[in-house]
C-alpha cells in the first residue's frame, strides 16, 4: 500500500522532507517535558500524538484499535494485530494529514523537543548473516582460499543476540573489556577492546508471530514481518577472534547494538520491492521450505544504506560527517522472508516485538564496506579522514552515523532517520 506521488500534507515540513513526508508515515515511542511515554507517528518535522489523536476522535472502526495499540508506550501490542489493522491505521493517517484535510497542528509535537525510545519491549534479537559481501571479505581474512563455508547457500546463518543490551540511537556506547589473545602469545589477557568495530544493519520488526511448534510457511512470512529499522551491530574484534571458535560470538556482541527509533512499515516500503537478485551460476537452489516463487519475484528491498564517521576533533572543528560507506539491501544474499521462514521451521516461537538484524549488508566493491574490519583489511590499512586523523578501528569520542534512502522513479523518496552511537572510553 502506498499514496499518490502529488499527495501533500497540511503539515508544510513534510512536504519537502528527505525522510518523513506523507507516503511514509513511520511509528515510534516518545516523551516530552509534559507527556508521559506514548506512540507516534513522524511527519515531516513533527511527530503525531495518537493519543491526542485518538481523544480528538480522529479514528474509527480498524484504524481505532490499532491506533489504541500504536499509542500506548511500546509498540508490541500494534505488532500484533497485523497487517490489516496496520493498513487500517495508514489509510486515516494519510486522510488525517492530506493538505484536504482541516490542519490540526494541537496533535502535533516538534520532533526535536521530544525525547525517542525503544519503539518495542524486545523479548528476542536474533542477528543474521546474510550479507554475502561481508560474509566472504571477513571469510577471506581468515580463510584466503575458501571465504564461505559450505552452509552458508543452503542455510540463513544467524546467532541469539542480547535483548538486554539494545539501545535507541543517541545512546553512548561505552567501550566493552573482555579476554584477547595477542599474535604469538600462548595466553589471553583481559583488558579493553582495541579493535572497536561497528556494523551496517537493516533491524525487522516481527509482528504477529507463530505458536510454539507451528512453523511460518514462506508464503505467509510477509504477514509477520511489521517494519524494519537501522540497526548497528557493535563489535568488539579482538575479543570476537578469540571466543568466537567454536559457539559464535558472545561478549564481543552482547554489549550495545544500536537501532533507529521509527520503525518504517512494509506499507510504506511496497513501491520499492524488487526481485531477489538472481544467484550466481553454481549456487544451490534454496530447499522448498526456503523458495517461494512471489518472494523471489518481490521479496527484496531497495533500500540504499550509508555509513558516516564524525569524530571528536572534526566537531570541535566544524567539519561534516565522512561517509565511510554507501551499500544497499539488494546485497542480501536471503530475503527478510526466507529469514523468517528458516528461524522457525523448527517450531520456534517468534512473538510481536522480536527483532532481526539482517547482518552487515556490504557491497562487493571498495566504498561500499559495512565495517571497519572490511575497509582495513582486519587492521592492515588506515582510513584517512579531513581532519588529518586516521582509524583502523573506533575510538574515544567517535560518532557513527547510520542513514537510509528509498529512491525509485515515480515515487516519493522517503527515509528511516539516522541511528547514532558515540564511542565512550
Amino acid at each position: 500500500m502506498s499514496t499518490s506521488l502529488h499527495a501533500r500534507s497540511w503539515v508544510t515540513s513534510a512536504n519537502d522532507h528527505p525522510d518523513f513526508p506523507l507516503q511514509n508515515l513511520p511509528f515510534g515511542v516518545f516523551s516530552a517535558s509534559n507527556l508521559s511515554r506514548r506512540g507516534g507517528v513522524a511527519i515531516g518535522d513533527c511527530i503525531l500524538d495518537l493519543q491526542a489523536a485518538l481523544e480528538s476522535g480522529c479514528f474509527t472502526g480498524q484504524a481505532r484499535i490499532a491506533a489504541e495499540a500504536a499509542g500506548r508506550g511500546q509498540l508490541n501490542d500494534f505488532f500484533a494485530l497485523g497487517a490489516s489493522a496496520r493498513q487500517a491505521l495508514r489509510l486515516e493517517l494519510l486522510q488525517l494529514l492530506d493538505e484536504s484535510s482541516p490542519a490540526r497542528e494541537d496533535l502535533l509535537h516538534p520532533m526535536n523537543a521530544c525525547q525517542m525510545h525503544l519503539p518495542a519491549q524486545v523479548g528476542d534479537y536474533t542477528d543474521f548473516y546474510v550479507g554475502i559481501h561481508h560474509a566472504t571479505n571477513v571469510g577471506k581474512l581468515f580463510r584466503p582460499d575458501n571465504p564461505l563455508l559450505p552452509n552458508y547457500k543452503y542455510v540463513p546463518i544467524a546467532y541469539h543476540g542480547r535483548a538486554s543490551t539494545l539501545c535507541v540511537s543517541g545512546t553512548p556506547v561505552k567501550r566493552p573489556s573482555g579476554q584477547t589473545l595477542a599474535p604469538g602469545a600462548e595466553a589471553p589477557t583481559f583488558g579493553p577492546s582495541k579493535r572497536l568495530d561497528y556494523e551496517l544493519e537493516v533491524g525487522v520488526w516481527m509482528g504477529p508471530g507463530n505458536e510454539t511448534g507451528e512453523p511460518i510457511g514462506i508464503g505467509q512470512a510477509g504477514e509477520h514481518i511489521a517494519g524494519f529499522c537501522l540497526l548497528n551491530d557493535w563489535s568488539a574484534r579482538d575479543l570476537q577472534a578469540w571466543e568466537y571458535q567454536p559457539l559464535g560470538p558472545f561478549l564481543s556482541k552482547s554489549f550495545a547494538t544500536s537501532i533507529s527509533p521509527w520503525v518504517v512499515t512494509s506499507e510504506a516500503l511496497a513501491p520499492f520491492r524488487s526481485e531477489q537478485p538472481q544467484r550466481p551460476e553454481g549456487d544451490p537452489r534454496p530447499l522448498e521450505y526456503l523458495f517461494d516463487e512471489q518472494d523471489q519475484e518481490q521479496g527484496a528491498l531497495d533500500i540504499e544504506l550509508e555509513v558516516l564517521l564524525l569524530t571528536a576533533l572534526m566537531k570541535e572543528q566544524g567539519m561534516a560527517p565522512q561517509r565511510l560507506a554507501l551499500s544497499n539491501t539488494l546485497n542480501m544474499y536471503w530475503t527478510v522472508a526466507q529469514m523468517v521462514a528458516h528461524h522457525s521451521v523448527n517450531g520456534c516461537k517468534l512473538q510481536p516485538g522480536d527483532l532481526f538484524g539482517t547482518g552487515t549488508l556490504s557491497g562487493p566493491q571498495q566504498g561500499q564496506f559495512g565495517s571497519l574490519l572490511e575497509i582495513t583489511e582486519g587492521g592492515r590499512h588506515s582510513v584517512e579522514l579531513p581532519s588529518g586523523e586516521t582509524r583502523k578501528f573506533l575510538e574515544a569520542g567517535d560518532e557513527v552515523i547510520l542513514k537510509a534512502r528509498c529512491r525509485r522513479d515515480g515515487e516519493v523518496s522517503i527515509g528511516f532517520g539516522e541511528c547514532r552511537g558515540v564511542i565512550v572510553g
